[in-house]
């Protein structure tokens, strides 16, 4: 089997109408769709939802869930929230900049830039406390090699001591990349 791509990614929001004008004004997605159920399809059970898909571009879908009947909404607390996040790239730091004015105007608190030697990104949040990031790539072709000729020695290094290797320390070293 072959994966084609990704159908879509559903996390659940507050509010599904806001969710939909939030994502519509801000990241220019356009909505494509609305589910509503009053039995969930996979399960039988009584649930009442709607079940909205915003296009991210390129064939790519986000989906949100609003789901009335249940718990309030809530984060898993034993994950750090900078962990749990959506990232979604735009083609030049010009674009990065100005989509920061466009949220930071519209009074969202933006953190970033920031740095991350490959990719230059801000954070912020939606209207239902999902982090949302925004990045752009920067890196090289040689960076990129760098990385790819490392990965399996990286991942092998982490699985046996849990310590973060330092094959590829020139990425926030401060020394920056450096060819052989």
């Amino acid at each position: 089997m072959l994966i084609q791509r990704i159908h879509h990614v559903a996390y659940r929001c507050i509010n599904a109408k806001q969710t939909v004008e939030w994502y519509e004004k801000h990241l220019d997605m356009k909505f494509v769709l609305a589910i509503a159920e009053d039995e969930v399809p996979s399960t039988k059970e009584a649930d009442p939802y709607m079940h909205i898909f915003m296009d991210a571009g390129n064939g790519n879908v986000l989906a949100f869930f609003e789901l009335p009947n249940s718990a309030p909404m809530d984060r898993d607390h034993n994950t750090p929230a900078w962990t749990q996040h959506l990232a979604f790239e735009v083609a030049s730091m010009d674009e990065l900049m100005a989509a920061k004015g466009r949220l930071e105007a519209a009074g969202i608190e933006v953190l970033g830039v920031t740095d991350h030697t490959i990719f230059k990104s801000i954070y912020f949040h939606d209207p239902s406390g999902h982090r949302l990031e925004l990045a752009c790539n920067t890196a090289t072709p040689a960076m990129k090699k760098s990385l790819d000729d490392v990965k399996w020695d990286m991942i092998n290094e982490w699985d046996r001591t849990k310590k973060a290797p330092k094959h590829a320390a020139w990425m926030h070293d401060g020394k920056g990349f450096m060819t052989a």
